[in-house]
Order: structure tokens, then sequence, then C-alpha cells
């Protein structure tokens, strides 16, 4: 007798097999590109060429082509740098902390989640090297005796605690993503046709064989990286809000910086993750894989998140009247109420309001409205770093250093390269890599009547209906366990 679940809807549909997976997975991976996927690696590639311009006109001429100046030292590049280590929060989520706790929707989305935690710290990294002013002295931030004497790092910064933080989250992160490919490299090798293509990913894949000692292994790797990426969720982006929260001026001096800065990266993080996933979707054809399910347990993770970093921005506000310091009380007035009141204005509209609009089952499960909103809440969150940054420090202790920021045309061009630089890295990884991960994707996949190997017989003696022949049982969707029926 077959049993349908009246609540969970299916993982995978379609009514895919094993080799329909294979199939469509490394399809991309062996076809040549297609016309849509050259089109977005053009634009791409052109933004990424402003980045190099602008790069090369920061190192020829100095940070002086930055819109910095004596009160505001710190602006659009660490803005940037915040922004992107959030976005590269949601991969180490859904890799690892999902994983721990066996939720298993995370298996169509992880490998490009886990790509673009990648991508996102390359991106992020390039910031405050270049804000050095002399990014050839960046081995400088590292803890080991140089050739000019005893000048060791100074421990006690929190810029040092970035580079320990994000070193380690990148390391981990990197060999967690490579573990989770070895697999579907070695199915694309035992493919592959051309002698280059089979020797490349004969290399890639480790020799990997499927054996059950292999499997069992890569299980257990697999879950001891888990364990030690989870703390890393929590960490990173704790370490990167001490930047601010150890300092003393109004507005970053707080302790709910640490949890607020998580919050707010995951929210950041699983927007991206949902922008990344609706293109690839369509890009790539993968809509039995990234199904309106997935999309919508994206949708309830941000609309969470997004709730969480509206009770910070409240908790800051009641925070600052309940210390009785007027210069705290006048630091957060001012974002509401001062020259950049349209960026708070822009930061409360994205991150608080908008995505109250996910309560709505019409627009959780919308493919537009998700995609809109993924990309506003993104544009939210820039704003909430920049109004951190900027609008407490364009007017500290002293009037008289009271001054506006505003960006050139180098620090747009910087930050618009890197997007280029991420969707860069990020359309080359899925047309080369398999962007859904196989092997855990067919372990949830359930056969059903109407496309697996289904088995009945007579007093125990079954056998194979073949698809041809098999009965048709249009109720029953293609997931539905199979039915393993030993009697009529």
């Amino acid at each position: 007798m077959q049993h349908v679940s009246p609540v969970r809807e299916p993982l995978v549909t379609g009514g895919k097999t094993y080799h329909d997976i294979t199939q469509d997975v490394c399809r991309q991976v062996e076809a040549k590109p297609n016309i849509r996927w050259m089109a977005a690696l053009s634009v791409a590639l052109f933004f990424l060429g402003i980045f190099f311009y602008s790069v090369y006109r920061t190192l020829w001429y100095g940070i002086g082509e930055w819109g910095l100046n004596k009160t505001v030292g710190w602006a659009w590049d660490i803005t940037n740098f915040v922004w992107w280590v959030g976005i590269g929060h949601a991969g180490t989520l859904i890799s690892a902390v999902l994983l721990l706790f066996r939720q298993k929707w995370r298996s169509s989305i992880n490998r490009a989640a886990e790509a673009m935690t990648i991508f996102a710290v390359i991106c992020a990294a390039m910031f405050p090297v270049l804000h050095m002013g002399r990014p050839w002295l960046a081995y400088w931030v590292f803890p080991f005796q140089n050739t000019f004497g005893s000048l060791w790092v100074n421990f006690n910064s929190p810029l040092l605690w970035d580079v320990f933080a994000i070193s380690t989250y990148f390391s981990v992160s990197l060999v967690f993503w490579y573990i989770g490919l070895i697999p579907d490299f070695a199915t694309i090798r035992d493919r592959a046709k051309g002698p280059i293509a089979k020797r490349a990913y004969a290399l890639l894949s480790f020799g990997w064989k499927g054996s059950a000692k292999a499997w069992s292994r890569y299980e257990t790797v697999s879950l001891i990286l888990a364990g030690v990426a989870t703390p890393l969720v929590l960490s990173v982006h704790t370490i990167v809000s001490m930047d601010f929260a150890t300092s003393v001026v109004p507005g970053w001096h707080t302790t709910i910086f640490p949890p607020y800065f998580v919050a707010g990266a995951i929210f950041s993080g699983f927007a991206m993750v949902l922008t990344l996933m609706l293109i690839t979707r369509v890009v790539f054809k993968l809509e039995d894989y990234i199904t309106i399910e997935h999309i919508a347990l994206m949708n309830k993770i941000m609309m969470i998140t997004g709730s969480i970093v509206g009770v910070a921005y409240i908790t800051e506000f009641f925070i600052a009247w309940y210390s009785q310091v007027e210069f705290e009380q006048y630091a957060f007035i001012n974002r509401a109420t001062g020259p950049y009141w349209w960026a708070y204005a822009s930061m409360m509209t994205c991150n608080v309001i908008t995505p109250q609009l996910v309560w709505f089952r019409r627009i959780r499960y919308s493919i537009p409205a998700t995609f809109i909103l993924s990309i506003i809440v993104n544009i939210g969150m820039w704003f909430e770093r920049f109004v951190i940054i900027v609008t407490s420090l364009h007017r500290d202790y002293l009037p008289s250093s009271w001054v506006m920021f505003s960006p050139t045309w180098v620090d747009i061009g910087i930050y618009v390269g890197t997007l280029g630089l991420f969707f860069t890295l990020f359309l080359l990884f899925a047309k080369f890599f398999p962007v859904v991960n196989m092997a855990e994707v067919k372990t949830i996949l359930k056969y059903g009547v109407d496309n697996g190997p289904t088995y009945t017989g007579h007093h125990g003696h079954g056998h194979q209906v073949t698809p041809a022949h098999q009965p048709v049982a249009p109720a029953i969707p293609a997931s539905a366990p199979v039915n393993y029926n030993k009697h009529d």
C-alpha cells in the first residue's frame, strides 16, 4: 500500500531516477557553453575589467583616489568588506549546521552555497589589502618573524583577529567544499570522452572508486568538518563586529554587535543564495532539483533573521536612551534624522519592513517576488554597514571636525568590480564543476511506481516491472516511497 505524506512536498520533482540526476547535472559540465552563460560571463568580465582599472588607479596614485578624509578614515572599503564577509556566511550555515541537524533540503543547494562562500571571502579580502596602501607588504599581517628583525604583529588588535578568523574560515570552507566535490568529480571522470577532460577530472577526484570504505570515510570526514565549521558561523562575524565594538566611538561601543552582526550575516547570506539559486535554476534548467519548497524554506529563514535584525535596531536605540550618555544618544538621532537619513530609511525599509512580506504564502512561493526581495535585502544590508560606519564617524566629539563623506568613482569602481569578480568565479564554477551535489541528491530520491523499479509478485516470487509495462498511478508523485509488495 502506497502512502503519500500530506505535509512534506517532494525535494526532487519530475519523476527523476538516479540516471536522470547524473544526466541533468553532468550535462551542464559536458555540453558547450550556451548563449545565456556566455552573455552573463561577458557582463561579469566587463565589471571585472572595471575592477582591475580601479585597482590600478589605487595602487599607482594611492589611497587619495578614494573619498576618505581625516575624519572618515574608514568608509566605502570597510563597508564592502563587512558586506562580503556576511554574504559568505550562508554557505557554511547551509553546509555544516543543516548537515548536523539532518536537514535533507540542503542537498540541492549546498554546493552552490559553499562555492559562494569561497568567492565572497576572496572578494572581502581585497578591501583590507588595498586599504593598506602597500599591498605588497600584506604578509606583515601574519605572525612570523620577518626579515627586518623582531617586528611582530599586535595581538591586541581586532584587525589581527580578523586575519585569524577569516583565514581559518576560508581554509575550512574550502576543504569542506572540495571534499564534497570528489565523488561528483569521479562521476564526470568516468563519463568523460576527451583525454584532457578525463585526465583533469581524474586528478581532481583523487582516485575515488566509490567503495564502501571510501563512502564511510567520506561521511565521517564530512561530519567532522561540519562540526569544526559550525563554530565558525558564530565566530567569524563576531570577530568582525569587534573591530567596532572594542572602540570608544559612539554608535560602535556596544555589546549587542556580535549577535546582531551574525544574524545580519545569515540574513544577507541567504538573500544572496536565493539570488544565485534562482538564476542557476533558470539558466541550467534545474527546476526539478531547486524546487519551490527549497525557495520557501530559505524565505522563512530570511524572514526570521530579518526579524532578529529589526529587534537589534530597536534595541540599539533603547540602549542609547537608557545609557543617558549624550554622545551615544546623538549618534543614533543623527543616524535617523541627520544628513544620511536617506541611508537609514533605506536600511529600515529593506531589512525590517520588506522581509515581513514573506508571511504571505503567495509571496513566499512566488519566484519573481523572491528574486526581487533577495536583491532588496542585500541592498538593505549594504546600507546597514554604511550607516553603522559612516554616520558614527562623520560627526565625532568635535564639531570642528565634522565632515561629509562621498565616494569617488574609484571607490564605486572597486565595489562594482568585486561583483564582477564574484560572478565571474561563480559562472566558471557552474560551468566546469557540478553545481548540484549529485551524490547527496541521490540519497534523498525515493522511487515511485510511475518512474522507478517496483517489484510485485505472488507469494514472494517477485519480478521487476520494466518502465514500458509499469502500472500507471497518476495520484502518486514520483518521489513517493517504493512499494515492495510481497503479496497481492
